[in-house]
């Protein structure tokens, strides 16, 4: 299953929680685990409590480690200002896996799966969703 996202970039972050337990609930496997990834390498997929004190914190702790505002090297190749935005989906990931148990995501109270596009534009985003029988 896939599924596309208009994002705004500069730290878009949301929930797709609600995509993924469709994509699980339509396929009928009890037991398994789905893989959830996004396409592209200025975006990432992750768990988290969705909100938005905790969205501030996220922000707040990766413009330490790559500043949006940063001088990278990456810009010299391709013209753009992208470069803090790589570093950040690399470091975060751009795939998560969930166990599924009862025909239902196996994930915490207060765990939600969110897509986080960090690029410098808006884009359209394609998420695949694979679910694999165990």
């Amino acid at each position: 299953m896939k599924f596309t996202l208009k994002t705004k970039g500069h730290y878009h972050f949301i929930d797709i929680t609600s995509q993924v337990e469709r994509a699980v609930e339509n396929s009928q496997i009890k037991e398994g685990v789905v893989l959830v990834f996004v396409r592209g390498s200025t975006a990432a997929v992750t768990t988290m409590e969705f909100e938005q004190g905790l969205i501030e914190d996220i922000k707040g702790a990766l413009e330490k480690i790559a500043p949006e505002a940063g001088n990278y090297k990456h810009h010299l190749k391709w013209g753009d200002k992208n470069g803090a935005a790589h570093i950040k989906s690399s470091l975060i990931g751009t795939d998560l896996s969930i166990p599924i148990e009862e025909g239902k995501l196996g994930l915490g109270t207060w765990q939600q799966i969110v897509l986080i596009d960090f690029d410098e534009k808006e884009r359209e985003r394609e998420i695949i969703v694979k679910i694999i029988k165990e």
